[in-house]
């Protein structure tokens, strides 16, 4: 819907017949622009939600407050994940490295110990192979000694797999043992709101005691200085919105004054029930005190003309005709206009007089 940025203008006014009104085009300033109606907010303003279900237990901030990221805002009631992550960190010390250490040692040792069987072993072989070539001792000793040392091997290889299974298994247990402890940590972080940003809280939307659930914001915060308007445009005006343009804002908080702003962005999204899109807009300068979700009505100027002809909407007729002053009517074509002035791109000149149509 289009609605005027008002400003001064003067036509030639001539009464003639008792109530009957004449006027003549005249040059000057119009404006065309689109109506919106808003809210202010703060920027990055946002809704803060919980993780998890849960009773209030302390709320560690209040309305007006500022907060940095990731601080605590208030703490819900948790004993169980609480005792959950301490038992992850037992569970974690106990599987780390250094609390296996004596397991590995020993394995170390068997290592050791299977190796060195191994090496006594491989110099008995040898030593009765050179009496075999020599014809010296028993082909059963021969065997005997054979065996012994291919039983060492195997022990000793298997002290070896064994050394490694268990290094691993420690391993694979430590790291598993510390995950679970960052998803217990975790979880048991998400029982203290905290703040996804730096700002200001504006509003705690729940008390100590209550019970919060995950569908039920519990504060709103945001910028504590920086401010927005978010505008809801028509459907059959947005084509004309684009970012940069100049807007003008009324405020019910500062009756009779208009402020200058100008859109910043455009959202390309539609609104299914209210067939509106939502556009943004900042303060060229803001008003001294601003809140959150206060309303404001804007003009968004879409055309401007510092040279225009123009007549006063009423002497249109719909038809784009106009009413000379021997009752003809002429046609002419429009261009700008708002609820009280248009402009007349062609059909009259500044020397014609109009005659304004009966009601």
């Amino acid at each position: 819907m289009r609605y005027p940025v008002l400003t001064g203008f003067l036509f030639l006014l001539v009464a003639c017949n008792g109530r009957q009104q004449k006027v003549k085009p005249v040059l000057e300033k119009i404006t065309e622009s689109v109506y919106a109606s808003g809210l202010i907010k703060s920027s990055n303003q946002y809704e803060v939600f919980s993780a998890v279900s849960g009773i209030v237990e302390k709320k560690m901030v209040k309305e007006g407050d500022v907060v940095s990221k990731k601080d605590a805002i208030l703490y819900i009631s948790g004993v169980r994940p609480q005792l959950q992550a301490e038992n992850a960190h037992i569970a974690a010390d106990n599987a780390s490295q250094a609390a296996n250490f004596r397991k590995l040692e020993e394995l170390r040792l068997s290592i050791n110990d299977a190796k060195i069987k191994m090496d006594q072993d491989a110099l008995q072989l040898q030593r009765q192979q050179r009496l075999w070539a020599q014809q010296i001792g028993s082909r059963s000793e021969l065997e005997q000694r054979e065996l012994a040392w291919k039983t060492s091997c195997n022990n000793y290889e298997t002290a070896r797999l064994r050394y490694a299974e268990l290094q691993r298994d420690i391993s694979f247990n430590e790291k598993q043992a510390l995950k679970n402890l960052e998803i217990s940590r975790s979880l048991a972080s998400d029982y203290t709101v905290k703040s996804e940003y730096s700002g200001k809280v504006y509003d705690m939307l729940i008390e100590e005691g209550e019970m919060v659930n995950l569908q039920q914001p519990v504060a709103v915060i945001g910028d504590a200085a920086s401010f927005l308007l978010e505008l809801q445009v028509d459907e059959y005006d947005i084509v004309r919105i684009k970012p940069q343009q100049r807007v003008i804002i009324s405020m019910d908080s500062y009756k009779g004054q208009v402020f200058d702003a100008m859109v910043t962005k455009v959202t390309p999204f539609m609104h299914e029930r209210s067939k509106t899109f939502t556009v943004e807009a900042r303060f060229l300068k803001a008003p001294p005190v601003l809140y959150p979700n206060l309303t404001c009505e804007a003009n968004i100027i879409v055309a401007e003309k510092a040279q225009a002809l123009i007549i006063p909407r009423s002497y249109l007729l719909n038809e784009g005709f106009v009413l000379l002053t021997n009752n003809e009517r002429k046609k002419v074509s429009t261009g700008l206009m708002d609820y009280e002035k248009v402009e007349i791109i062609s059909g009259l000149t500044v020397n014609d007089l109009i005659i304004k149509p009966a009601p």
